[in-house]
């Protein structure tokens, strides 16, 4: 089958030999064209020695085409992947580290609250000239997979702004899916489910179990479940609270709503480190990223002793990628969850947003069924973090510091933390420490240089607590400390991967 698939920010090795092997499981894409690009070499060669031992013991004879050059890889590319981290790990402790001098204890920092705010100003810029590269140099209707976070405002730029077909993909309703059909007691494929909302506010609003409507039966299915119901005390309150179970873990959901996270003396009533980072530690995910990014640069040479990775079916993720190109190109019915314009599909949210909801896709294309309004208490959830993310997408496409700081003063977490005059003084922070990977800002963080020397001078600098560093703080691991057990180690190095 004559195919080109272009990956974009392959330098997230783990991720990117991940989606490699779910399409190298196709019959069909055995001799496909495959390009990696990164704007780091030396990750790009470690992905491209690691891919090209997994196609060589697997006996296909597929060239994988490495380049720096994006545009290069995108030419005649009928797909384009897309995986980047703008400003990589560097950036990401900015977005949390500033939000904590002003209170705000993010767990991830990558969707909402103002460190997900400022990842979609990085973000946005950047996948608005992957587009330009894709409509000048791609095959004609080529489709971008974003799988970058902020998701919902990355794919709402790609769409409006990029005018390049883009669909947002994300894992998150498959492994809460997951979770439920533990809470069940049945296996997944049992469990069929409807889920609608927004990315990584996502509602299961429909599950049937061998013919019989489970949903009102979800919170006594987790509440009897020892594990679960420990361990998922935001969800759960959530769920008792608006009748619905939410696709994200227990950090995730907390750090989108105003209640869990807005008091230092509050936070861990509603986590417990024993169920690791996910479960709502204070830059949980900043750590684990950095901590795998370490081992990773210690370990690869074993990752390259390691067996390589079948191409079996058995051995395909579930990530959506592979199963929309196979469904695309063969015909193949696949059935999952995508991020995509609204257009009607959910009824009582804004046409103009990114709603994550079923889809289908077959050689005719990618249907979305209508799925009515969302149960009003969950909308009215989704609709305020929605006006966040237009808000932060006019913002970076426009470089309007005022429409960026009305996204965070409107977003639930930062601003049942900050007063106004904080968070003013907080976007003038983030612009400056951001300030290389923020070019549209250029002449507001000018501005922003001299409001701050202003305050400093006049007596009005606000201090808060300068070196809070949050109610859950774990300290990182060292490599040595790793080495301990370090098979864990290389596992957590393969989930944390996509940065």
């Amino acid at each position: 089958m004559s195919l080109k698939i272009a990956f974009i920010g392959a330098g997230s090795v783990g991720f990117t030999r991940r989606l490699l092997a779910d399409i190298l499981t196709v019959p069909e894409f055995r001799n496909v064209e495959i390009s990696f690009t990164d704007i780091n070499p030396h990750n790009l060669d470690m992905v491209y020695q690691l891919c090209s031992r997994d196609i060589k013991e697997n006996g296909l004879d597929i060239k994988i085409h490495a380049t720096t050059d994006r545009r290069e890889a995108f030419k005649d590319a009928n797909y384009v992947i897309n995986m980047v981290r703008i400003g990589m790990l560097e950036a990401f402790e900015k977005d949390i580290e500033v939000g904590l001098r002003y209170g705000v204890d993010q767990c991830v920092g990558d969707t909402l609250a103002c460190g997900g705010i400022m990842y979609g100003q990085r973000g946005i810029p950047a996948i608005l000239d992957f587009c330009r590269d894709i409509r000048e140099v791609a095959r004609p209707n080529c489709i971008l997979l974003n799988y970058s976070n902020p998701n919902a405002m990355i794919t709402w730029a790609a769409n409006k702004y990029g005018k390049v077909p883009t669909l947002g993909l994300c894992h998150g309703v498959q492994a809460g899916h997951k979770r439920l059909a533990t809470a069940f007691g049945c296996e997944q494929k049992d469990l069929d489910i409807i889920c609608a909302g927004i990315n990584h506010q996502t509602w299961y609003i429909r599950l049937n179990l061998n013919g019989e409507d489970v949903t009102s039966k979800v919170y006594d299915a987790i509440m009897n479940d020892p594990f679960l119901s420990r361990r998922e005390k935001v969800r759960i309150d959530v769920l008792k609270h608006f009748g619905y179970f939410s696709t994200e873990s227990n950090g995730h959901l907390s750090e989108y709503l105003a209640w869990y996270r807005k008091r230092p003396d509050g936070i861990n009533d509603w986590l417990d480190h024993e169920f690791g980072w996910a479960n709502g530690e204070t830059g949980g995910y900043l750590r684990i990223c950095r901590e795998g990014r370490n081992w990773f640069e210690t370990d690869f040479p074993n990752w390259m002793k390691e067996p390589a990775f079948k191409f079996t079916p058995e051995n395909r993720s579930q990530e959506h990628g592979s199963y929309i190109i196979e469904a695309l190109e063969t015909g193949r019915c696949y059935r999952g969850h995508f991020n995509v314009m609204n257009n009607g599909t959910i009824t009582n949210l804004p046409d103009e947003c990114i709603v994550e909801v079923p889809g289908y896709v077959d050689r005719n294309g990618i249907s979305i069924p209508k799925v009515g309004d969302l149960p009003l208490g969950c909308a009215a959830i989704c609709s305020q973090s929605i006006w966040v993310q237009r808000l932060a997408v006019e913002a970076a496409v426009s470089a309007d510091r005022d429409l960026l700081v009305q996204a965070m003063l409107m977003d639930p977490l930062t601003g049942a933390v900050c007063t106004t005059s904080e968070v003013d003084q907080m976007v003038d922070e983030y612009l400056i420490e951001e300030a290389e990977w923020l070019p549209q800002y250029a002449e507001e963080i000018e501005r922003a240089k001299a409001r701050m020397a202003e305050r400093h001078a006049n007596g009005t600098f606000i201090t808060r607590n300068r070196d809070y560093k949050g109610a859950a703080r774990i300290k990182e691991k060292t490599v040595e400390e790793m080495r301990l057990d370090a098979e864990r180690q290389r596992n957590e190095a393969k989930k944390t991967d996509k940065t």
